[in-house]
C-alpha cells in the first residue's frame, strides 16, 4: 500500500482476516535469518546465519548531525523526473523532501533519524533510497531485507506515514532517485514490496505487494495484496525488526513472507498472481527506500479526513538502527551487477549480459507454440548454440529473465530469417519487465530470401540501464497469422 509513482492516488481497506491463514504456509527454514536479526541491538547489524551471506548493510555509524553515506541518495522535492511521474509522489502527500540534516541525519549513536518538520503549514521531510538497485533473491535461493526501526511517536500523528519499502530496478531509467530519471509508467508491473508502513501514529504496521496492472489485475490495484494494518504494540516506543523474505527455492511457486521481530504475519505466493506477473514484479533487482511522508491517500483513508490537520505535531522522527540484506546462494551466485547465466527450458546455461549474444532458446517463458529447431544455414558466434525459435507468428512472445544492461544500451541486434510469403511481414518488439508494457524499440522484418537465409537486423531502442526481464514480442497484421520470422540469437550492443 505504499508509493504509487504515477496516476491516481489510492489506499485500500484493511485485510486482517487473511493473516492467520497465510502464516501456516511459511516454511520453517524461512525463520533463520530474521531470528538472527532480532538477537542483536537496534544499532548492531546481525551477522548472517549459516548458509546465508550479508549482501548489504548500513548501521548508520556517522557523526552526530551528518547525513547518510554514499550508498544512499537523498530524494528532493515532490516527484521523480521521467516518464509518467506525477507530483506529490503520486499519492497526494503534502511534504517536500530535502537533503537537509534537519530532515535526514545520523545521531552519532548508530541511528538514522528521518524527521518531518512543519514550518507554518509547509511540511518538509526526508526520503532516501539506495544507489544500488541489484538486491535480488537468486534463482533457487532466498533474500531477506530487514531494518530495525522505531516508528514516529508524535503527540498528534494524523497524517504521519513512515515506511520502509523497495521498488524494482525497472523503474530506473538512469541514475538513482531524483538525481536521475525514472520510468514511472512501469508501476506496478515492475514490482513494489512494502516492508513496513504505518499511518496516523496508530502503532500498527502493514506489508504489501504491488504488481501487474493498475487498476485491478491480480494484485488488486491500486490497493495491492496487503496484510492491512495490524497491531504493533511498542512499535512507537522502541526499535523493532521489520523484514521480508523473498523465497525462490520452490521454483513452481515462489513466495514473499513478511515478519515482525522474526514472526511471520503475512505471505503472498506466485500462484496467487500468475507466473509472468510474478516474474516481472519479483524476480529481479530492487532498490530500498526509507521515508516519512505527511498526508496522502493512505492516512486519509484510515482517518476518514484530509491530513495533516492543524493539530498534527511537528518533528517526530522515525529512527532507523540498521538496514541489512541477506541472501542464500541458491542455484546461482548472490546478486551482482553482472548476473550469472540463467537456465533455459532445455536446462542449458544461458547468458544474461545484454551486450553478449543470447541464444533464442534461452527464453524462460513464452506465449504461443514455440518450435525450437536447428538454425540451419547459420553459423554460431561464441556462446550461441545452433537452435532457433522457428517461424514465429503474430501474438507470440519470448521472455528472457534478468538481462543486465549495465550502464546502458540504445541498440538491439537480432539474427533473423524469413521465408514468409510475399506481402507478409511483421515487427519484432522489445518490451521490458511486463508483456503489457510499451515497446522500447522494434524493427520490421519480411522475407529475407528463405527460412535458412539469415540476416542481422539492427534497431534503435530507448536507453536502457540496469537489470530487466526482456520480452521479445512478435506482431503482424497479416490475415490468418502466418509465420513471418525465425530468431537465432540477439544482443543489445553498447553503442
Amino acid at each position: 500500500m505504499r508509493k504509487h509513482l504515477n496516476g491516481p492516488t489510492r489506499r485500500g481497506g484493511r485485510r486482517t482476516a487473511c493473516v492467520a491463514a497465510v502464516i501456516a504456509l511459511v516454511p520453517a527454514a524461512a525463520f533463520l535469518a530474521v531470528t538472527a536479526a532480532t538477537s542483536a541491538s537496534a544499532t548492531t547489524v546481525p551477522g548472517p546465519p549459516s548458509g546465508w551471506t550479508t549482501a548489504y548493510s548500513d548501521s548508520f555509524s556517522g557523526a552526530a548531525g551528518s547525513g547518510v553515506d554514499s550508498g544512499w541518495t537523498d530524494d528532493v522535492g515532490t516527484q521523480y523526473s521521467g516518464t509518467g511521474c506525477t507530483g506529490n509522489w503520486g499519492t497526494g502527500e503534502v511534504e517536500s523532501e530535502t537533503s537537509s540534516t534537519a530532515n535526514v541525519s545520523e545521531d552519532g549513536s548508530g541511528h538514522l533519524n528521518i524527521t518531518p518538520v512543519d514550518s507554518g503549514g509547509s511540511w518538509t521531510s526526508g526520503r532516501i533510497e539506495t544507489v544500488a538497485d541489484n538486491f535480488a533473491a537468486p534463482a533457487g535461493g532466498e533474500m531477506e531485507v530487514s531494518a530495525s526501526i522505531k516508528q514516529p511517536n508524535p503527540s498528534s500523528g494524523v497524517g504521519y506515514w513512515p515506511a520502509f519499502w523497495m521498488l524494482g530496478a525497472g523503474f530506473r531509467s538512469s541514475g538513482a532517485g531524483t538525481s536521475g530519471t525514472m520510468d514511472c509508467s512501469n508501476w506496478p508491473s515492475a514490482g513494489e514490496i512494502d516492508i513496513m508502513e504505518d499511518v496516523n501514529a496508530l502503532s500498527e504496521h502493514s506489508g504489501t505487494l504491488h504488481c501487474g496492472v493498475d487498476p485491478g489485475g491480480p494484485c488488486n490495484e491500486t490497493t495491492g495484496l496487503s496484510s492491512g494494518l495490524v497491531s504493533c504494540s511498542g512499535c512507537q516506543t522502541g526499535y523493532n525488526t521489520y523484514s521480508v523474505i523473498v523465497n525462490r527455492t520452490n521454483t513452481s511457486d515462489e513466495t514473499i513472507t513478511w515478519y515482525l521481530n522474526g514472526t511471520s504475519y503475512y505471505s503472498v505466493s506466485e500462484s496467487q498472481v500468475g507466473t509472468s506477473t510474478w516474474q516481472a514484479a519479483v524476480d529481479h533487482g530492487f532498490f530500498l527506500i526509507l521515508d516519512v511522508a505527511i498526508g496522502g491517500a493512505y492516512p486519509n483513508a484510515i482517518c476518514g479526513c484530509t491530513s495533516p490537520t492543524s493539530g498534527t505535531s511537528s518533528g517526530a522522527a522515525m529512527g532507523v538502527g540498521y538496514v541489512a540484506v541477506y541472501t542464500t546462494s541458491g542455484s546461482s551466485s548472490s546478486p551482482t551487477t553482472s548476473p550469472t547465466p540463467s537456465s533455459s527450458p532445455t536446462g542449458k546455461s544461458c547468458q544474461t549480459t545484454a551486450t553478449s549474444d543470447i541464444s533464442a532458446d534461452c527464453y524462460s517463458s513464452s506465449k504461443g507454440t514455440i518450435d525450437v529447431t536447428s538454425a540451419t544455414g547459420d553459423t554460431n558466434p561464441s556462446g550461441v548454440d545452433g537452435n532457433q525459435a522457428a517461424q514465429l507468428i503474430n501474438g507470440d512472445y519470448l521472455e528472457y529473465t534478468g538481462i543486465n544492461f549495465g550502464s546502458g544500451s540504445t541498440q538491439f541486434d537480432a539474427r533473423v530469417a524469413s521465408g514468409a510469403a510475399g506481402g507478409v511481414s511483421g515487427l519484432v518488439e522489445v518490451v521490458l519487465d511486463s508483456p503489457g508494457n510499451a515497446p522500447v524499440g522494434s524493427f520490421a522484418v519480411a522475407n529475407t530470401g528463405g527460412w535458412s537465409s539469415w540476416e542481422t537486423v539492427p534497431a534503435n531502442i530507448s536507453s536502457v540501464t540496469g537489470t530487466h526481464n526482456v520480452y521479445l514480442e512478435f506482431v503482424s497484421g497479416a490475415t490468418g497469422n502466418p509465420p513471418y520470422v525465425s530468431l537465432h540469437y540477439f544482443s543489445f550492443p553498447a553503442r
